[in-house]
């Protein structure tokens, strides 16, 4: 699989409330931002909008937090102050911000969801609603299993050969990076390779912060990160 470009290795850090921030988003003063360790609660300040996810890449825009809890795995927004939000335990967080346009997605991007190009979707879906252009985008993929902690077999392995020809002809259980394959699969959708954040710790290596199902089964929690436009 191809090696991350210099400058993407992103600069993540943990906040008092045991919320991780990354310091490029934090450069935009219109912004607020978080991915939650499994201290951290239900840090989002509200209203908060959250989905009922589905693995897959159906996106869904939102002015208002909705009756009804949408099913979907991305959500987009160009409303200040409304938090959206997403919640994992090893599958990837991913939060999307456009300093031009102020517009903001959150991701919920899983194997099967990337699979599904979600991450792309919630790129094309903020082109078409708000005029986002792709190279002008922000990214921040958050806490999710690192690849030296999840192996999957050869039949999920090979959905993600177009992103890495070796996973073609594997027969066996292999390691799945599902972080660089959303890199990859954001720059093929034109988002500057020095805009898509990289780094965050992996949620099956800590028995302490994160929550991962990987690790701990069914009786895993799941982690709340969330993205906004600050209000006026």
């Amino acid at each position: 699989m191809t090696a991350a470009p210099a400058g993407c290795m992103a600069t993540f850090y943990k906040d008092s409330r045991q919320v991780y921030r990354l310091r490029e988003l934090d450069a935009f003063e219109w912004l607020d931002h978080g991915f939650g360790t499994r201290m951290a609660g239900e840090w989002a300040r509200p209203p908060v909008v959250l989905l009922r996810q589905l693995h897959s890449a159906v996106c869904r825009v939102v002015d208002r937090v909705p009756e009804e809890r949408l099913t979907g795995d991305a959500l987009l927004t160009s409303v200040p102050g409304l938090m959206l939000a997403v919640r994992t335990a090893d599958c990837l967080p991913i939060l999307i911000a456009d300093p031009r346009r102020r517009a903001v997605a959150a991701v919920h991007a899983g194997w099967r969801g990337t699979a599904a190009r979600v991450s792309v979707k919630a790129v094309e879906a903020l082109g078409s609603h708000f005029g986002c252009r792709p190279d002008d985008l922000a990214v921040a993929i958050g806490p999710g299993i690192c690849a030296g902690c999840y192996e999957v077999g050869a039949e999920v392995a090979r959905q993600f050969r177009d992103w890495d020809s070796t996973l073609g002809d594997v027969s066996g259980p292999v390691a799945l990076d599902l972080a660089e394959i959303n890199r990859l699969q954001l720059m093929g959708a034109g988002v500057r390779a020095d805009k898509v954040h990289l780094g965050a710790p992996c949620t099956a290596c800590s028995h302490t912060e994160f929550h991962s199902y990987r690790r701990d089964g069914s009786s895993a929690g799941r982690m709340l990160s969330a993205i906004a436009i600050k209000p006026r």
